[in-house]
């Protein structure tokens, strides 16, 4: 099985923006922005969850279609779960749209379907 170049390359996209908005968020314009809006606290949370998801979904685009349906499931919900949560969390720490609270907990709930399906997939060995 070859990796999935695709989801290998949004991965890495996930990853390095993780990368760059921890250390916008940490120094800086933004930080002194997100700092005087009271959201700090999130932003760090949207980062906390946003980098170890990215670096799991750069192991399972790795992995290929081992993990079968359940596995590619997992990716897809994991990706959009992040790209929810995380992203509400830094959009709202940036604007302080208020709506944007109702969107977190679907991207949390989005991961933690991810884990569920990794749990059930059913893991083949490369042939």
């Amino acid at each position: 099985m070859q990796p999935d170049t695709t989801r290998l390359r949004l991965a890495a996209i996930l990853g390095l923006s993780a990368i760059i908005l921890g250390s916008l968020g940490a120094h800086g314009k933004v930080h002194d922005m997100v700092v005087a809006a009271g959201a700090f606290e999130n932003w760090k949370t949207a980062v906390s969850y946003h980098l170890p998801h990215a670096i799991l979904l750069v192991i399972l685009a790795l992995a290929g279609k081992v993990g079968g349906k359940r596995g590619t499931w997992a990716w897809n919900s994991l990706f959009i779960g992040v790209l929810l949560f995380s992203g509400s969390l830094y959009t709202h720490a940036l604007t302080q749209v208020k709506w944007l609270v109702y969107v977190t907990p679907i991207g949390g709930v989005g991961m933690m379907l991810g884990w569920v399906l990794l749990l059930c997939a059913r893991w083949q060995p490369r042939g």
